[in-house]
Protein backbone atom coordinates (compact mmCIF):
# COMPACT_ATOMS: atom_id res chain seq x y z
CA UNK A 1 0.00 0.00 0.00
CA UNK A 2 1.16 3.33 -0.82
CA UNK A 3 1.92 6.14 1.76
CA UNK A 4 2.55 9.21 1.46
CA UNK A 5 6.71 9.52 2.45
CA UNK A 6 6.97 7.25 -1.13
CA UNK A 7 4.45 9.84 -2.70
CA UNK A 8 6.24 13.36 -1.62
CA UNK A 9 9.80 11.21 -2.95
CA UNK A 10 8.83 10.09 -6.13
CA UNK A 11 7.19 14.02 -6.56
CA UNK A 12 10.64 15.42 -5.96
CA UNK A 13 12.70 13.15 -7.84
CA UNK A 14 10.02 13.81 -11.10
CA UNK A 15 10.01 17.15 -10.16
CA UNK A 16 14.57 17.73 -9.67
CA UNK A 17 15.07 15.25 -12.26
CA UNK A 18 17.56 14.40 -10.34
CA UNK A 19 18.37 11.70 -7.03
CA UNK A 20 20.55 14.59 -5.47
CA UNK A 21 18.59 17.14 -5.92
CA UNK A 22 15.68 15.52 -4.68
CA UNK A 23 17.56 14.02 -1.34
CA UNK A 24 18.92 18.06 -1.26
CA UNK A 25 15.18 19.47 -1.52
CA UNK A 26 13.73 17.05 0.91
CA UNK A 27 16.36 17.06 3.23
CA UNK A 28 17.79 13.36 3.36
CA UNK A 29 20.23 11.20 2.35
CA UNK A 30 20.12 10.25 -1.32
CA UNK A 31 19.97 6.20 -0.26
CA UNK A 32 16.86 6.79 1.01
CA UNK A 33 15.50 8.51 -2.06
CA UNK A 34 16.28 5.55 -4.25
CA UNK A 35 15.01 3.29 -1.75
CA UNK A 36 11.60 4.80 -1.60
CA UNK A 37 11.43 4.95 -5.23
CA UNK A 38 12.85 1.31 -6.09
CA UNK A 39 10.10 0.12 -3.50
CA UNK A 40 7.54 2.74 -5.33
CA UNK A 41 8.74 0.47 -8.71
CA UNK A 42 8.67 -3.00 -7.03
CA UNK A 43 4.93 -2.43 -6.05
CA UNK A 44 3.71 -1.31 -9.32
CA UNK A 45 5.37 -3.77 -10.87
CA UNK A 46 6.90 -0.72 -13.46
CA UNK A 47 9.52 1.20 -13.88
CA UNK A 48 8.91 4.86 -13.41
CA UNK A 49 12.09 6.87 -13.78
CA UNK A 50 14.53 6.44 -16.41
CA UNK A 51 18.31 6.53 -14.50
CA UNK A 52 21.43 6.91 -16.79
CA UNK A 53 25.33 7.56 -15.87
CA UNK A 54 25.93 10.35 -17.54
CA UNK A 55 22.13 11.96 -18.47
CA UNK A 56 19.23 13.37 -16.26
CA UNK A 57 16.88 11.39 -15.06
CA UNK A 58 13.99 11.13 -16.93
CA UNK A 59 10.12 10.24 -16.26
CA UNK A 60 8.99 6.59 -18.07
CA UNK A 61 5.31 7.16 -19.74
CA UNK A 62 4.01 5.53 -16.50
CA UNK A 63 5.99 7.68 -14.27
CA UNK A 64 4.53 10.54 -16.20
CA UNK A 65 0.91 9.00 -15.80
CA UNK A 66 1.53 8.43 -11.79
CA UNK A 67 2.97 12.12 -11.21
CA UNK A 68 -0.16 13.83 -11.65
CA UNK A 69 -1.83 11.23 -10.05
CA UNK A 70 0.45 11.51 -7.21
CA UNK A 71 0.49 15.40 -7.09
CA UNK A 72 -3.39 15.54 -6.91
CA UNK A 73 -3.19 12.85 -4.03
CA UNK A 74 -0.64 14.86 -1.90
CA UNK A 75 -2.62 17.72 -2.02
CA UNK A 76 -5.95 16.28 -1.23
CA UNK A 77 -3.69 14.52 1.77
CA UNK A 78 -2.47 18.65 2.69
CA UNK A 79 -6.16 19.62 2.19
CA UNK A 80 -7.44 17.07 4.51
CA UNK A 81 -4.67 17.49 7.28
CA UNK A 82 -5.88 21.54 7.15
CA UNK A 83 -8.96 20.47 7.58
CA UNK A 84 -8.37 18.24 10.71
CA UNK A 85 -5.88 20.75 12.01
CA UNK A 86 -8.62 23.66 11.67
CA UNK A 87 -11.44 21.66 13.18
CA UNK A 88 -9.69 20.41 15.99
CA UNK A 89 -9.58 24.38 16.88
CA UNK A 90 -12.52 24.72 16.65
CA UNK A 91 -11.93 26.85 13.20
CA UNK A 92 -14.16 24.83 10.64
CA UNK A 93 -18.05 23.28 10.50
CA UNK A 94 -21.24 23.93 11.19
CA UNK A 95 -23.16 24.79 14.13
CA UNK A 96 -26.42 24.97 15.04
CA UNK A 97 -27.96 28.28 17.10
CA UNK A 98 -31.39 28.95 18.40
CA UNK A 99 -32.27 32.21 20.12
CA UNK A 100 -35.17 34.38 21.80
CA UNK A 101 -36.11 37.41 19.64
CA UNK A 102 -35.24 39.65 22.59
CA UNK A 103 -30.98 38.37 21.92
CA UNK A 104 -31.67 40.15 18.89
CA UNK A 105 -33.58 43.33 20.27
CA UNK A 106 -30.77 44.30 22.72
CA UNK A 107 -28.08 43.58 20.04
CA UNK A 108 -26.39 40.82 22.04
CA UNK A 109 -27.09 38.83 18.81
CA UNK A 110 -25.31 40.57 16.20
CA UNK A 111 -22.60 41.79 18.30
CA UNK A 112 -22.26 37.87 19.81
CA UNK A 113 -22.00 37.01 15.54
CA UNK A 114 -19.73 39.39 14.38
CA UNK A 115 -17.27 38.95 17.25
CA UNK A 116 -17.62 34.84 16.80
CA UNK A 117 -17.22 35.57 12.59
CA UNK A 118 -14.38 37.85 13.46
CA UNK A 119 -12.14 34.66 15.42
CA UNK A 120 -14.03 31.96 13.18
CA UNK A 121 -14.46 33.02 10.07
CA UNK A 122 -14.91 29.65 8.43
CA UNK A 123 -17.40 28.11 10.52
CA UNK A 124 -21.02 28.53 9.04
CA UNK A 125 -23.57 29.34 11.54
CA UNK A 126 -27.41 28.73 11.24
CA UNK A 127 -29.69 30.48 13.16
CA UNK A 128 -33.63 29.73 13.95
CA UNK A 129 -35.60 31.92 16.35
CA UNK A 130 -37.63 30.22 18.88
CA UNK A 131 -39.47 30.28 22.29
CA UNK A 132 -36.78 29.07 25.20
CA UNK A 133 -38.99 25.75 25.91
CA UNK A 134 -38.95 24.06 22.39
CA UNK A 135 -34.50 25.38 21.98
CA UNK A 136 -34.17 23.61 25.44
CA UNK A 137 -35.64 20.45 23.86
CA UNK A 138 -33.92 20.62 20.75
CA UNK A 139 -30.84 21.35 22.89
CA UNK A 140 -30.97 18.26 24.49
CA UNK A 141 -32.37 16.02 21.66
CA UNK A 142 -29.04 17.18 19.92
CA UNK A 143 -31.02 19.12 17.19
CA UNK A 144 -29.07 22.78 18.61
CA UNK A 145 -25.33 22.88 19.77
CA UNK A 146 -26.54 26.27 21.78
CA UNK A 147 -29.50 28.52 22.58
CA UNK A 148 -30.15 31.77 24.18
CA UNK A 149 -32.57 31.59 25.61
CA UNK A 150 -34.57 32.99 28.69
CA UNK A 151 -33.45 31.17 31.50
CA UNK A 152 -34.80 28.68 33.64
CA UNK A 153 -34.26 27.45 37.43
CA UNK A 154 -33.15 24.35 36.08
CA UNK A 155 -32.24 21.84 32.97
CA UNK A 156 -32.15 18.52 31.92
CA UNK A 157 -29.61 16.60 32.57
CA UNK A 158 -26.18 17.05 30.78
CA UNK A 159 -27.48 20.77 29.93
CA UNK A 160 -26.52 23.95 31.23
CA UNK A 161 -26.78 27.59 31.27
CA UNK A 162 -24.67 30.85 31.45
CA UNK A 163 -26.52 33.95 32.31
CA UNK A 164 -25.06 36.66 29.78
CA UNK A 165 -27.42 39.20 30.32
CA UNK A 166 -29.99 41.26 31.78
CA UNK A 167 -32.03 44.09 31.62
CA UNK A 168 -35.12 46.31 33.40
CA UNK A 169 -38.77 46.01 32.32
CA UNK A 170 -40.47 49.01 31.19
CA UNK A 171 -43.89 49.37 30.11
CA UNK A 172 -44.55 50.93 26.50
CA UNK A 173 -48.14 52.64 25.34
CA UNK A 174 -49.47 54.52 22.34
CA UNK A 175 -48.00 57.96 22.01
CA UNK A 176 -51.19 59.35 22.75
CA UNK A 177 -51.98 57.62 26.19
CA UNK A 178 -52.56 59.70 29.04
CA UNK A 179 -50.02 58.65 30.68
CA UNK A 180 -47.28 59.12 27.80
CA UNK A 181 -46.51 62.23 29.56
CA UNK A 182 -45.30 61.05 32.52
CA UNK A 183 -41.07 60.22 32.16
CA UNK A 184 -40.91 57.81 35.15
CA UNK A 185 -44.03 55.43 36.24
CA UNK A 186 -45.29 54.23 39.37
CA UNK A 187 -46.79 50.82 39.66
CA UNK A 188 -49.77 52.41 41.62
CA UNK A 189 -49.89 54.51 37.93
CA UNK A 190 -51.17 51.16 35.85
CA UNK A 191 -54.23 50.50 38.00
CA UNK A 192 -56.87 51.31 35.29
CA UNK A 193 -54.44 49.64 32.12
CA UNK A 194 -55.49 46.82 29.94
CA UNK A 195 -52.32 45.19 29.29
CA UNK A 196 -51.24 42.70 26.23
CA UNK A 197 -49.06 40.02 26.98
CA UNK A 198 -47.00 38.04 24.67
CA UNK A 199 -46.61 34.80 24.96
CA UNK A 200 -43.42 33.99 26.07
CA UNK A 201 -41.05 33.49 28.43
CA UNK A 202 -42.41 35.05 32.25
CA UNK A 203 -43.56 38.07 31.18
CA UNK A 204 -47.30 36.96 32.58
CA UNK A 205 -45.70 36.46 36.17
CA UNK A 206 -43.67 39.76 35.88
CA UNK A 207 -46.66 41.34 35.31
CA UNK A 208 -48.89 39.61 38.38
CA UNK A 209 -46.24 40.78 40.56
CA UNK A 210 -46.18 44.45 39.42
CA UNK A 211 -49.79 44.38 40.01
CA UNK A 212 -48.94 43.31 43.62
CA UNK A 213 -46.69 46.08 44.02
CA UNK A 214 -49.03 48.66 42.75
CA UNK A 215 -52.14 47.09 44.32
CA UNK A 216 -54.49 46.82 41.44
CA UNK A 217 -56.41 43.73 39.75
CA UNK A 218 -55.29 42.77 35.90
CA UNK A 219 -58.57 44.14 34.08
CA UNK A 220 -57.62 42.91 30.23
CA UNK A 221 -55.16 40.64 29.00
CA UNK A 222 -54.67 40.34 25.42
CA UNK A 223 -52.18 37.12 24.87
CA UNK A 224 -50.34 37.38 21.74
CA UNK A 225 -47.50 35.23 20.23
CA UNK A 226 -44.55 37.61 20.16
CA UNK A 227 -43.59 41.58 21.21
CA UNK A 228 -44.06 42.45 17.27
CA UNK A 229 -48.20 41.71 17.63
CA UNK A 230 -47.87 42.92 21.28
CA UNK A 231 -46.72 46.64 20.15
CA UNK A 232 -48.27 46.67 17.38
CA UNK A 233 -51.51 46.44 19.39
CA UNK A 234 -49.99 48.70 21.99
CA UNK A 235 -49.55 51.08 19.53
CA UNK A 236 -53.49 50.80 18.23
CA UNK A 237 -54.65 51.65 21.95
CA UNK A 238 -55.32 48.19 23.11
CA UNK A 239 -53.35 48.09 25.67
CA UNK A 240 -49.72 48.42 27.75
CA UNK A 241 -47.00 46.07 27.43
CA UNK A 242 -44.44 44.86 30.23
CA UNK A 243 -41.71 43.78 28.61
CA UNK A 244 -37.46 44.39 28.42
CA UNK A 245 -36.26 48.14 28.13
CA UNK A 246 -34.93 46.66 24.55
CA UNK A 247 -38.17 46.80 23.12
CA UNK A 248 -37.76 50.23 21.84
CA UNK A 249 -34.91 48.38 19.78
CA UNK A 250 -38.14 46.95 17.19
CA UNK A 251 -39.01 50.61 16.19
CA UNK A 252 -42.44 51.39 16.67
CA UNK A 253 -42.46 55.20 16.54
CA UNK A 254 -46.23 55.40 17.83
CA UNK A 255 -45.24 53.77 20.91
CA UNK A 256 -43.56 55.21 24.08
CA UNK A 257 -41.79 53.42 26.80
CA UNK A 258 -41.21 54.65 30.25
CA UNK A 259 -39.39 53.21 32.94
CA UNK A 260 -40.68 52.12 36.38
CA UNK A 261 -39.59 53.57 39.49
CA UNK A 262 -40.66 51.30 42.19
CA UNK A 263 -40.64 48.11 40.08
CA UNK A 264 -36.78 47.03 40.12
CA UNK A 265 -37.35 43.12 38.58
CA UNK A 266 -35.01 42.59 35.74
CA UNK A 267 -35.21 39.96 32.77
CA UNK A 268 -32.41 37.92 32.10
CA UNK A 269 -30.76 36.29 28.92
CA UNK A 270 -28.23 33.01 28.61
CA UNK A 271 -26.70 30.99 27.02
CA UNK A 272 -27.56 27.13 27.56
CA UNK A 273 -24.96 24.51 26.09
CA UNK A 274 -24.58 20.51 26.61
CA UNK A 275 -21.81 20.62 29.62
CA UNK A 276 -19.88 17.96 28.18
CA UNK A 277 -20.37 19.32 24.06
CA UNK A 278 -17.37 17.97 22.58
CA UNK A 279 -17.22 20.51 19.45
CA UNK A 280 -14.05 23.30 19.67
CA UNK A 281 -16.21 25.33 17.56
CA UNK A 282 -19.44 25.41 19.44
CA UNK A 283 -17.27 26.07 22.69
CA UNK A 284 -15.69 28.84 21.29
CA UNK A 285 -19.17 30.25 20.60
CA UNK A 286 -20.23 29.45 24.46
CA UNK A 287 -16.91 31.07 25.14
CA UNK A 288 -17.60 34.19 23.26
CA UNK A 289 -21.01 34.98 24.53
CA UNK A 290 -19.95 34.44 27.93
CA UNK A 291 -17.25 37.01 27.36
CA UNK A 292 -19.77 39.45 25.41
CA UNK A 293 -22.02 39.02 28.51
CA UNK A 294 -18.95 40.09 31.21
CA UNK A 295 -18.22 43.08 29.03
CA UNK A 296 -21.42 44.09 28.70
CA UNK A 297 -21.95 43.72 32.40
CA UNK A 298 -18.58 45.64 33.32
CA UNK A 299 -19.88 48.73 30.42
CA UNK A 300 -22.87 48.89 32.47
CA UNK A 301 -21.39 49.29 35.85
CA UNK A 302 -19.23 51.63 34.29
CA UNK A 303 -21.90 53.66 32.82
CA UNK A 304 -20.70 52.99 29.59
CA UNK A 305 -23.57 53.35 26.36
Amino acid sequence: MLDARQLRYFIAVAEELSFAGAADRLNVAQSAVSLQIKALEEAFGARLLNRRKRAAVSLTEAGRLFLSEAQAAIRQLEKAEQVGRLAARGELGQIEVGYVTSVAMNRILPSLLREYRRSHPAVQLRLTAMETPRQLDALAEGRLDAALIRPRPSYAAGVAAHVIYNEALCVAFAADHPLASNHTLHAADLGNEAFIVPHVATFGSHLERLAAVGRFPIKIVHDVGDFVTALSMAAAGYGAVLGPESMHGLGFPEVVFRPLADFAEKVELAVAFRAAEPSASVRAFIDAAIALGRRRELEASMGTP
